[in-house]
């Protein structure tokens, strides 16, 4: 499996498809986010904790890089955005390695530093609210995950 597709017509939608992730979740996955500003990175976290049971106010950990949320299993939210080097050893593969789910943003500004096996899901914006929204999975544990929500 190369990829999968989706399109989303708003953030509502984008929002639930995250959330029908999250129910197949373990802990130790990780997934990468990539798209511009403003495509809805964010957004999609929020569905994901939604779908992980966590209760708080997910926001941009923009300036603080991880947020740890509790749910069901424990969230990561990394924005590596201000990473000024990939080679910078912030232990993130503590987190990778985790109890928890680890989302990054902007993953590929560290991608020296992520799991081989990893979903990396590309958000594109198709107009004011709709989203096209790209898995790529690597690795058999990614690539089912995949044909399940699909």
């Amino acid at each position: 499996m190369q990829q999968v597709e989706w399109i989303s017509q708003n953030e509502e939608e984008t929002a639930l498809f995250a959330q029908k992730l999250a129910q197949r979740l373990s802990s130790s996955d990780v997934l990468a986010l990539e798209g511009d500003l403003g495509a809805g990175k964010t957004a999609f976290t929020k569905g994901l904790a939604k779908g992980l049971g966590v209760s708080r106010t997910v926001n941009s950990p923009t300036f603080t890089i991880i947020k740890e949320y509790m749910g069901r299993m424990p969230l990561y939210h990394m924005d590596v955005y201000r990473v000024s080097e990939s080679e910078e050893d912030l232990g993130f593969d503590e987190y990778f390695e985790g109890d928890g789910v680890t989302v990054v943003e902007w993953a590929h500004l560290i991608k020296d530093q992520l799991p081989d096996e990893i979903l990396t899901i590309y958000i594109y914006r198709l107009g004011d609210s709709s989203r096209r929204i790209v898995l790529e999975p690597k690795g058999e544990r990614y690539v089912t995950l995949c044909k399940e929500i699909i």
